[in-house]
Formats: C-alpha cells, sequence, structure tokens
C-alpha cells in the first residue's frame, strides 16, 4: 500500500518541540557537558580486595565493599593508611588525566559507605586530617586543581549507609535492629554538618552525588530528612545539583536535577530530563589487584555515544591505587577516548538526541545540534559499510552538505536525497578506527517520520514484530531463550495481521522471505504479504527442530526462512507491507521477521 500522504506526515513531526526542555537552569552546563570523571578512592584503595590473604568476600568483587564484606575491625581498618604513598599522591594528576580525556566535570567520593572522610572534618576524627601527618585534605587539594584546569568538581557522599558511626545504616541492621531516633542521631551529627562542611570550605560544588539506590520508603530515612539535606544545599549553594540517588525520584520531587542509572545501566530510551549512567572501565570501582574485566576503547565510546544520542551523560569511573597510579588500561583508555574527542568533540558536547527510534539504524547512532544558522546531524558510524553507502531513513529535509567530521577541510561527500529518505557516499576508508562521525548541515532542523524501517547496511529491510507502525498495543513478543537459540518471536495462534512501512529508494523487484517455527506435521494454513500493487500468499511448512547445543541433548524448535516470493515497487516513495498469518486449527506459528531486498 503507497503511502499518500507524505506531505501531511511531515508537516505534523515539523510542530513538534525537540529541545531537551525538561531540564532546568542549573542542569544546563550539565546537558551540554555529557561526559564525566568519576574517582573511587579511598582506604579500601589500600585493601585492593584483599584482607589478610582472603579475597573480597562476594562474587561482585566490588573492592570499596571490603570493609563490610570481610567483616573488618574498624581501628584495623585505618591501617590501611600505612601502604598509602603520601609523597607520591597528586590528585591534579587525576583531573590532568580527565582533562585530556574529554571530561568536562569530576566527581570523586569524599566519603563512601566506609564513612571514611577524605577531608580535614571537624565533626568526626574519622577522616584524613586526623590520620596523616601532615594533614591532607583531598577534598581541597581536588577543588584547587579542578579550578587550575577548568574542570567543573563533583562530590560522592554516602548519607544513607555508614559503617563506621554507630547510628548510620549498614544491612547488618536488618538483623540488629536500630530505631529511628539512633539513625536521627546519626543524620544530625554527621550527615548534615558534614555536607555543610563540603558545601562551605571548597569553593563551587557544581554537584553532589548520592548513592542511595533504593527509594526513601524502602529505608530507615525519612523522606523529611532528605528534603532537610536537599534545603541546606540549595541554601548553601543555589547552583549545585542533586541527583536523584539522594532517595527522591524526579517524578516525586521536581527539584532533582537530574536522574542517576543503575551501576553500569546505560540508557534505552530517549529522556527530556537530564540523566547520567556511572560506569567504569574495568568492573571494580576501587582498585582491585586481580581485576581485569577491562572494557574496550570502542565499548566505552559507543556508551558514551549512545548516551549522548538519548540526551544522556556518562560518568566513567577510574579507581586510582594506593600511591596514586591510575591502572594502565585504564588511563590508556581514557586517553584514547580524549584523542577521539579532540577530533569529534562536536559530536558530543552540546548535542541533544534526534527524533528517531534508537535502534532506526544497524550503522550507528545520531546526535544534533543547532550551530549558528545551520543545523547538524552526527552520524556516529560503527562498523564502515562494505558497499560505502550510508543509508538515513526518516529525515525528510535535503542536506545542503555532507562531509567527514575528521576531515579538516570538510570536502563535501556525494549525497542524494528523495524525501525521507537520504543516501551518502562514503570514502574507502574510515577516517577513525574506532567510531567515524558523518556530518549533515541544514537550513534548518529537518523533520523527523519515526515509525519507518529503516534499510539496513546490507541493503535490505527487516521487518521485526517489534518494528510495526503502528506497533500494537497488546502484542506479546516473546524473549529469546535457552540461551538466545529459541530468538524473540510472537506465537500466532488465530489469524493476525501486521504492518509496516518502508521507504523504497529504487523501483524494481524485491524478493521476500519468513522465518518462522511452525511444529505442525503437514502443509497447513498460510502467510499473505500486500502492498497496494502486489499480493503473495505462501503455504505454512512444517520447520521440525534443531539441536541448540550438539552433545547435551539440547532440542528445540527450528526456525527457518522461507522464499515467499518477490514483489514488485513501481516507484519510489513510503509503501505499507501488511502481512496476515493464517495458522492451521490447533497448530500455532511461531513468527520471527520478514527481510525484504
Amino acid at each position: 500500500m503507497k503511502t499518500t500522504f507524505i506531505t501531511g506526515l511531515l508537516f505534523v513531526f515539523s510542530l513538534q518541540l525537540f529541545a531537551q526542555k525538561d531540564t532546568n537552569e542549573r542542569a544546563q552546563w550539565f546537558t551540554d557537558t555529557r561526559f564525566g570523571m568519576f574517582v573511587h578512592w579511598g582506604l579500601y584503595s589500600g585493601a585492593e580486595g584483599y584482607w589478610k590473604g582472603e579475597k573480597l568476600r562476594h562474587a561482585n568483587d566490588y573492592a570499596e565493599w571490603i570493609y563490610y564484606r570481610n567483616q573488618i575491625n574498624r581501628d584495623e581498618y585505618l591501617q590501611l593508611l600505612d601502604r598509602f604513598d603520601w609523597d607520591s599522591i597528586d590528585p591534579e594528576k587525576w583531573v590532568i588525566l580527565a582533562k585530556n580525556a574529554g571530561m568536562k566535570y569530576l566527581t570523586i567520593t569524599a566519603k563512601h559507605h566506609d564513612g571514611f572522610a577524605l577531608w580535614d572534618s571537624q565533626v568526626s576524627e574519622y577522616d584524613l586530617g586526623d590520620h596523616t601527618s601532615p594533614k591532607r585534605d583531598i577534598i581541597k587539594e581536588m577543588a584547587v586543581a579542578c579550578k587550575k584546569h577548568g574542570i567543573k568538581l563533583g562530590l560522592y557522599y554516602s548519607h544513607w549507609v555508614d559503617w563506621e558511626h554507630p547510628g548510620g545504616w549498614d544491612h547488618s541492621k536488618e538483623i540488629y535492629n536500630i530505631s529511628a531516633e539512633e539513625y536521627d542521631r546519626y543524620w544530625q551529627e554527621k550527615v548534615i554538618p558534614q555536607v555543610r562542611e563540603l558545601l562551605t570550605n571548597y569553593g563551587e560544588i557544581s554537584l553532589i552525588w548520592f548513592d542511595m539506590w533504593i527509594n526513601h520508603s524502602q529505608s530507615i530515612i525519612t523522606k523529611e530528612q532528605l528534603v532537610q539535606l536537599k534545603t541546606m544545599i540549595r541554601d548553601l549553594q543555589p547552583t549545585c545539583l542533586v541527583n536523584s540517588r539522594l532517595g527522591l525520584s524526579m517524578e516525586e520531587d521536581p527539584d532533582i536535577d537530574f536522574k542517576t542509572l543503575g551501576d553500569n545501566q546505560l540508557g534505552d530510551k530517549k529522556e527530556d530530563f537530564p540523566w547520567q549512567s556511572p560506569g567504569t572501565v574495568a568492573h571494580s570501582w576501587g582498585f582491585h589487584a586481580s581485576d581485569t574485566q577491562w572494557k574496550s576503547t570502542s565499548s566505552l565510546l559507543k556508551a558514551l555515544i549512545g548516551n549522548a544520542s538519548l540526551n544522556g551523560n556518562f560518568m566513567l569511573n577510574i579507581g586510582p591505587r594506593a600511591n596514586g597510579d591510575v591502572p594502565f588500561e585504564i588511563s590508556q583508555r581514557l586517553l584514547e577516548m580524549g584523542e577521539w574527542l579532540k577530533v569529534n568533540g562536536k559530536a558530543i558536547y552540546g548535542t541533544q538526541a534526534f527524533d528517531l527510534n534508537k535502534d532506526q539504524h544497524d550503522w550507528g547512532k545520531i546526535t544534533c545540534k543547532q550551530e549558528g544558522d545551520l543545523f547538524k546531524l552526527y552520524l556516529h558510524v560503527y562498523n564502515w559499510p562494505l558497499n560505502k553507502k550510508l543509508y538515513l531513513t526518516g529525515v525528510s529535509g535535503n542536506p545542503e552538505k555532507a562531509y567527514l567530521l575528521a576531515d579538516k577541510d570538510k570536502a563535501s561527500l556525494s549525497f542524494s536525497h528523495n524525501s525521507i529518505y537520504t543516501e551518502v557516499s562514503l570514502p574507502n576508508d574510515q577516517p577513525d578506527p574506532y567510531v567515524s562521525v558523518v556530518v549533515l548541515e541544514y537550513k534548518q532542523r529537518p523533520a523527523a517520520v519515526d515509525g519507518i524501517v529503516a534499510k539496513t547496511v546490507d541493503g535490505g529491510y527487516s521487518l521485526l514484530p517489534g518494528n510495526q507502525s503502528p506497533k500494537p498495543e497488546n502484542i506479546e513478543i516473546v524473549s529469546p531463550s535457552e540461551y538466545e537459540t529459541i530468538p524473540a518471536h510472537v506465537l500466532v495462534s488465530k489469524s493476525q495481521t501486521f504492518k509496516w512501512k518502508i521507504f523504497v529508494d529504487k523501483a524494481g523487484e524485491k524478493r521476500v522471505d519468513a522465518s518462522y517455527s511452525y511444529q505442525g506435521k503437514e502443509v497447513k494454513g498460510k502467510i499473505t504479504i500486500r502492498t497496494t500493487e502486489s499480493t503473495l500468499e505462501e503455504n505454512i511448512h512444517p520447520t521440525g527442530l534443531t539441536v541448540g547445543e550438539p552433545n547435551e541433548n539440547w532440542h528445540i524448535d527450528a526456525y527457518k526462512s522461507h522464499r515467499l516470493g518477490s514483489i514488485h515497487f513501481p516507484e519510489p516513495g513510503l509503501y505499507e507491507i501488511e502481512m496476515q498469518v493464517e495458522p492451521g486449527a490447533n497448530e500455532p506459528l511461531n513468527f520471527q521477521w520478514i527481510w525484504i531486498k
């Protein structure tokens, strides 16, 4: 069914607002910067994941939890300070590394769950100033270094959990209860005055990063205590950002500045409010001597790009050792990211999401920004197409120019545009070994037309139950199972219709294949594919079983591809593809995909 209402459709989309609108004035710098450093460093850095020869007692191997996991005595824990090489420890080096990595802000663990403060606190003796000679104040040193190098300073403060204070929360108190009054004593004696110190003695603090991963309603903390803390922050430093791990969600309190996702959890949908993923290069946050799970530079760049393409930030952690050294594998990857950002930073800093589905294109992600009189789309190409063609589907405007961001001369790339489809011709060699960026310039922001199945890098169209347009509200997609040897599919037990939209850039014949599993014993039922110009009908054939894993008696339903025939597309344009599945009585079909090429 060839669609004839493209003009009207584009007009509707062009009226939508595209700005990251749910961002308060305080957080504007945050959404512009996109990339920051997290520093986990404290007493636990001296243990390196081991205590008295025993490895951390938990399979997650988070080294910063060793005080709690290995049931260490409070005073013995302090003896870890003997392992610190104070002549070598220079926090400015961490700030310089952040700057060279292209990061714009830095958040350090001023007080982690162990309750030990990295500054000379007058509230508690469990701090660096009382246990170093001469006294060291790492927060002061960080503040000076960040100001010197133009990096915004953030402070991590563990408010909910404190293993040192008798009234603080640690999870053994699920067994040995404390009263609300005892907890409030910790709150008023330590949390409130220590946060006051941090916001009074160290100049501008750009954000405070709290680490309560559940809502206050599930904990001992009261909403009143959290509001007390946030109110004090607003009074002392009105521009300081507060994250959702304070224990108040953005839905509950619109005064929260940004949402924090789970540890190493990347974004999966576009949001208009500010949000951030905290991530690691290694596995542990604090330094762990046995950690070898280093993420690649490519995967880290894709995490940053993926988040930016959905209006999100990425805060990447380093865990320095007790002598201040950053593990080589971490610093190497950060410096490689910094080199990429020197060339491609315009595609990250100050950008926003473009209004297409996050999985619209299989070649990569899109960010965008208004720059002067031009609107720019940045196409982040993860895998350089073998045919040297980049297909962009769902963008209505005709670009003024296409070029590689890495090309200082901005030499024009040839391209063609038809309605909502743009095809860019690429050079043989990709400019960057990690991710290359193609820039499309427009006189004004082009309209985005969602709900169109994009052309894949190999020139076909993959029609899935989940990318229908419109997507049925009641469709149930069965997730992959048996270690994904059984793919995602839809169980069709009675007559069912599926619909997709594709943009065909060239007239001609295209083959149509369908993948499904059908466990009937004989041919029964049929699949019908329709456009306005063509109809295909094919009987449903048994697919039988297959072996999921050899020699393990692992037998599963087979999913096989079947050639249904060919469809003639008489001219370029937007087409609706309709599929009708009519299974045999009491013999359901598991539908996986349609492939058109």
